[in-house]
């Protein structure tokens, strides 16, 4: 599988991530400049990387000027076309900017940044970040950020939930979903969800930063693991 990372000037979790991906899971990766526009390298089962950071610093809210990078067109296109797309932090609210994912990222209800290790919960297997997740183990990832609050109007939440496109909710160290487990005031706890073809996926907790040993946690491992085992199955 093979994965692009893409650099937004303001970016700082980029080289986490590629370190992650090429060196603790051995992928191929390619850092990809904001203005490069050509991403026909990349194929179905390839996924495109969107990380964390401060994109152009935030300015007007964060990622609503990342949305016009040249970039975004063609990875638009590409995860209209089948491709994988993954937002973490910056990334997912550069995603839900596109509109490849519903809903916005508001600042945390306690207007401040947070950088705190969470739990979370997946209610679902049914997207190639989680299939391969113990839905009943409560996995430890940090967030760093201030404008995490996950919010949709009520329709929107509905059609999430039908349509089992929550993918993370925060929870605590017990699995347990409650107001007190809730870092920023996201809607129904909410962390994560996918696009209903379920090839687009926003998260603002970090993965890469739980994935090994070294840092004493690699919860975040297994949405890797599970993200290549799919492609793997994709690609026969």
């Amino acid at each position: 599988m093979k994965f692009g990372v893409v650099v937004f000037p303001g970016s700082n979790c980029d080289d986490d991530m590629v370190h992650v991906l090429s060196e603790v899971m051995g992928q191929e990766v390619v850092k990809l400049w904001h203005k490069d526009e050509d991403i026909s390298d990349f194929g179905k089962g390839d996924c495109i990387v969107l990380p964390g950071g401060f994109s152009y610093g935030d300015y007007l809210r964060a990622g609503a000027i990342a949305q016009f990078s040249p970039i975004m067109k063609s990875v638009v296109k590409f995860a209209n076309e089948g491709g994988f797309v993954w937002g973490i932090c910056n990334g997912f609210q550069i995603l839900c900017e596109t509109g490849l994912l519903p809903g916005v990222l508001l600042r945390n209800n306690n207007q401040k940044f947070i950088c705190k290790n969470t739990h979370l919960k997946s209610p679902t297997n049914n997207a190639a970040i989680v299939a391969h997740i113990n839905l009943d183990k409560a996995l430890k990832i940090p967030i760093a950020h201030a404008e995490g609050r996950f919010h949709a109007d009520e329709a929107t939440i509905k059609q999430l939930q039908d349509n089992d496109q929550i993918l993370f909710y925060y929870c605590d160290e017990n699995g347990e979903i409650t107001e007190e487990a809730n870092p920023n005031g996201s809607t129904l706890n909410i962390a994560g969800i996918c696009n209903a073809e379920r090839n687009v996926f926003g998260m603002m907790p970090h993965p890469e930063r739980a994935s090994e040993d070294i840092l004493g946690n690699t919860d975040g491992r297994i949405l890797f693991e599970s993200l290549l085992s799919t492609s793997k199955v994709m690609m026969g």
